[in-house]
C-alpha cells in the first residue's frame, strides 16, 4: 500500500512539474523576416521620448541622456534591478540583436536567449505599443553611440530570482492585447491613451501593486507606495488632479512645474526630461486623456509620526 501510495505521490509530483513546466515556457520568437519595412527615424526618436528609455537606461551620474550604457538601480520589494546596457554596443549592448528580438523583448518580455525577462522592465505596458513604433525605435538606437560595460547581475533572492516563475506571473497580469482605439472619441484622446498605457507606461508607477506585484486594476492610476522603496506615488485620476486643468498637465508635462507653484521631485524629473523632449501636440493629448480619467481612490497613506 505505502509504495502504491509513493508511486502515486511520485507521479502527480511529476505531472505537475511537467504542467509547471509547459506553462512557464517563455514563447519562441520566430527568427522569420519581418515584411520589408523603412524605419521612420524620427517616430522613432519620438517612442524613445515617450517610452522613457533614457531614465532607466542612461549611465547614472552623467548628463549625456543618449549614453545608454544602463547600469541604474531599480529597488523592489523583490530585490534590486539593474538596467542593462542598451546601447548599440556589439559586445555589451544590443549591437547584435535582431530586428526581431529587439521587438520579442520590448513587447513579450524575452530575451534573446530564450529567457523571460523580470517585469522591473515594463513590457506589461510595452506589450501594447504598434510593432511599427518598435521597429522605429530598434533602428533610432542603433544609430547612438556605443557605449562598453557590462551591467552588474540583479540583486533577486530566492525563490524572486526563478525566471521561470515569471512565466506564471506573466499569465496572471499580461494580457497581450494591442491597443484598441475607442472609434467614439477624439483622434487625438486615443493618441493620448495610446501614449499614456502602452510607451509611457504610467501605471506602472501611478498605481498600487498586490502582493505578486501586480497592478491592482481597481485602482490603476490611484497612486501608491513607491515601487522603488520611498515616497508615495501620486494618483493622477481626477481624485487628485480635479483642479488641475488640460493645459496644467501639459505644462507639467513640459516643464516639470504645478499649478501650486512646486514642481516634480524624484524619479519624476527624469521622466520630464522625457515627456519636454514631445511634441506639443502629443503633450496635450496624454493631458487630455489624464484629464479624462475618472475619480478612483488609492489606497489610505501610512500615517506620519511626528520626530520625538
Amino acid at each position: 500500500m505505502l509504495r502504491r501510495i509513493f508511486l502515486a505521490a511520485v507521479l502527480a509530483g511529476a505531472a505537475a512539474f511537467g504542467v509547471f513546466w509547459w506553462l512557464t515556457a517563455p514563447p519562441i520568437i520566430s527568427a522569420a523576416t519581418a515584411p520589408a519595412y523603412t524605419p521612420n527615424l524620427a517616430n522613432g526618436l519620438t517612442t524613445f521620448n515617450a517610452g522613457g528609455c533614457s531614465s532607466c537606461h542612461a549611465v547614472p551620474g552623467q548628463p549625456d541622456r543618449l549614453r545608454l550604457g544602463g547600469g541604474l538601480a531599480i529597488p523592489s520589494p523583490f530585490g534590486t534591478f539593474y538596467a542593462p546596457n542598451i546601447s548599440p554596443d556589439p559586445a555589451d549592448g544590443i549591437g547584435r540583436w535582431t530586428e526581431a528580438k529587439f521587438v520579442g523583448a520590448v513587447t513579450k518580455g524575452i530575451s534573446p536567449a530564450g529567457a523571460h525577462y523580470f517585469p522591473a522592465f515594463p513590457y506589461t505596458s510595452y506589450q501594447h505599443a504598434k510593432v511599427e513604433d518598435v521597429r522605429d525605435l530598434f533602428a533610432y538606437l542603433k544609430t547612438l553611440t556605443p557605449v562598453s560595460g557590462k551591467v552588474r547581475d540583479h540583486d533577486v533572492p530566492f525563490p524572486f530570482n526563478v525566471r521561470r516563475n515569471i512565466g506564471i506571473w506573466k499569465l496572471l497580469f499580461m494580457d497581450g492585447k494591442p491597443f484598441m482605439p475607442d472609434v467614439a472619441r477624439p483622434a487625438s484622446w486615443n493618441r493620448g491613451a495610446y501614449l499614456v498605457n502602452s510607451l509611457g507606461h504610467c501605471a506602472e508607477c501611478h498605481s498600487p501593486r498586490n502582493f505578486l506585484g501586480g497592478i491592482i486594476a481597481a485602482q490603476r492610476f490611484a497612486g501608491g507606495p513607491n515601487p522603488e522603496g520611498e515616497g508615495w506615488v501620486p494618483n493622477i485620476t481626477q481624485k487628485e488632479l480635479g483642479e488641475w486643468s488640460e493645459k496644467d498637465i501639459a505644462y507639467f508635462l513640459e516643464t516639470g512645474a504645478m499649478p501650486d507653484g512646486d514642481s516634480a521631485g524624484g524619479s519624476m524629473v527624469r521622466v520630464i526630461k522625457n515627456t519636454s523632449q514631445l511634441s506639443p501636440e502629443d503633450r496635450a493629448a496624454i493631458a487630455q486623456y489624464i484629464k479624462s480619467l475618472p475619480p478612483v481612490a488609492g489606497p489610505p497613506r501610512p500615517m506620519r509620526t511626528s520626530a520625538p
